[in-house]
């Protein structure tokens, strides 16, 4: 990749990534840095291409900080709107070579499209103190507002990433697994930067409240780790789970589709659900139902709104408010307060 730097306004920098023979800008890069050092902090969006709420969200918070730079930011901000820009540009999930950019990260720098995207990406977050992947339920899910983060096996590094989805401010915290592999979170486990993810709506739409969600959960987040002044925290918090199971929080294998068909689903998200029962039905070509069961009790949080289903897609995620591999944390902390 090649890159070509030049100001745009007083303490942005803006960087465009380029992959070898295109002539397109595959990776847009802003830099706000203050006046006064401090946490360099990075905030990716479209790392899918069909999540828009993050795009949204990071676009906003770029005319935020072009003002809060001057006079409150302490250290360095960096967005990047798009990360995946092919995909998008094609409506879906995946570039043109068909790799989801969260499995093949660190990438590769001589490889395809998405994994030369992994590439900078990596490189991004391993010069980042910090670091905010923001998510959707892209084009099939509709996903509850959540902040998570991997168990990571240094305590400082976890107890910071507590923090950091705390401060965000969504419904739902949830701490998973620190074995899943080729994610952005795995680059920053790996590097030793405390990162979290959000998750917030999907079903090809750009809800605003979730645009809304995410820039003030993003200032938060500043606020707390020192890049801007302290502001109120927020106890918006209902639910914090840790669950340590290998496959937690790997969304898309969970409760798979039994065949192609037509997905009805009968729980929707953010409703409780016992084990064994009923989340939806399967629909084949032939009107064979096959129904979906769910494997453990706890909360629907990502529910399938896209009716067409192929064999082994997910139908749904449960999160598990129980269990052996989970413990429950305390919603609030006592220095929380309103707004």
């Amino acid at each position: 990749m090649t890159a070509d730097s030049e100001p745009d306004i007083p303490l942005l920098k803006r960087s465009l990534f380029r992959l070898p023979g295109s002539t397109a800008c595959v990776m847009n890069v802003l830099h706000f840095d203050g006046r006064r050092s401090g946490p360099r902090l990075l905030i990716t969006g479209g790392v899918h291409g069909d999540e828009f709420e993050p795009i949204a969200a990071i676009r906003t918070l770029a005319e935020h900080l072009t003002s809060l730079a001057e006079t409150d930011l302490c250290g360095r901000v960096t967005l990047v709107p798009i990360v995946n820009e092919p995909a998008f540009f094609k409506g879906c999930r995946c570039a043109e070579d068909g790799l989801d950019l969260a499995r093949v990260c660190p990438g590769k720098s001589d490889g395809s499209v998405t994994e030369r995207l992994a590439a900078r990406l990596s490189d991004l977050i391993g010069d980042a103190d910090l670091y905010i992947d923001l998510h959707s339920g892209g084009t099939e899910y509709r996903i509850q507002p959540l902040a998570g983060y991997m168990l990571h096996p240094d305590p400082v590094v976890l107890e910071r990433q507590r923090q950091m989805a705390r401060a965000f401010g969504l419904p739902i915290v949830w701490g998973t697994s620190a074995e899943l592999q080729g994610r952005s979170l795995s680059v920053a486990r790996d590097a030793g930067v405390p990162a979290i993810y959000c998750e917030y709506g999907g079903s090809a739409c750009c809800d605003p409240a979730g645009v809304h969600a995410y820039v003030d959960g993003c200032l938060r987040v500043m606020a707390e780790v020192g890049l801007l002044p302290p502001r109120p925290r927020s106890g918006r918090v209902s639910v914090a789970v840790e669950d340590a199971s290998p496959e937690s929080g790997h969304l898309q294998v969970s409760h798979p589709a039994p065949t192609d068909g037509f997905f009805t689903a009968t729980v929707r998200g953010g409703e409780s659900v016992e084990a064994g029962q009923l989340l939806g039905t399967v629909h084949d070509r032939s009107l064979r139902k096959f129904p979906v069961t769910a494997d453990h009790a706890g909360l629907l949080i990502m529910e399938r709104t896209f009716p067409r289903v192929r064999q082994g897609a997910s139908c749904g995620v449960v999160m598990p408010l129980h269990g052996p591999q989970v413990n429950s944390l305390p919603v609030r902390q006592p220095e929380e307060s309103g707004e």
